[in-house]
């Protein structure tokens, strides 16, 4: 069952992909849900350069500031929950140059959502005072950097 969220509209485009293509409008666990969008986001890039990966990462972010702020807006609400883009651009950051396999994608996840729900310092700072669609994306971009460290470090010891 869905929830009722004054302001959203599915139909327009922005609220669909800030809402992670409606993943975002679930009773609970909205984060996860959303990161769960990403992972075939991330089946779908992973076998692509190194540089396009990147850049199609980084517009996804860049992007994801204006969808997350135009959407906060019409909701007003600063992060409502069901705005997962930041999420999906978080996991994705977290896979940068993963290796291959499906232990490596639970793992990438699990790092991420751990990062993205404890928020460590800074997260946390920039989680609390960063406004708008930048605070929105900044603390689950950093989350993803973290996560991605991590996994790094993992697959340098595992792998």
């Amino acid at each position: 069952m869905t929830k009722r969220i004054p302001g959203l509209n599915l139909v327009n485009p922005i609220h669909f992909l800030a809402f992670g293509f409606g993943s975002g409008v679930g009773p609970k666990a909205s984060g996860t849900w959303g990161t769960l969008v990403a992972v075939p986001i991330f089946l779908l890039m992973q076998d692509l350069s190194l540089p396009l990966y990147l850049s199609l990462v980084a517009v996804i972010t860049v992007v994801g500031i204006w969808l997350c702020d135009v959407t906060a807006k019409d909701l007003g609400v600063h992060d409502h929950p069901g705005i997962v883009w930041d999420e999906i651009a978080g996991y994705l950051i977290t896979m940068i140059a993963a290796p291959s396999g499906w232990l490596w994608l639970v793992v990438g996840f699990a790092l991420f959502r751990l990062f993205d729900i404890v928020k460590p310092w800074p997260i946390g700072v920039i989680d609390k005072e960063v406004d708008g669609g930048l605070g929105i994306m900044l603390d689950d971009v950093l989350a993803g950097f973290m996560a991605l460290a991590c996994l790094q470090f993992l697959a340098y010891l595992f792998a």
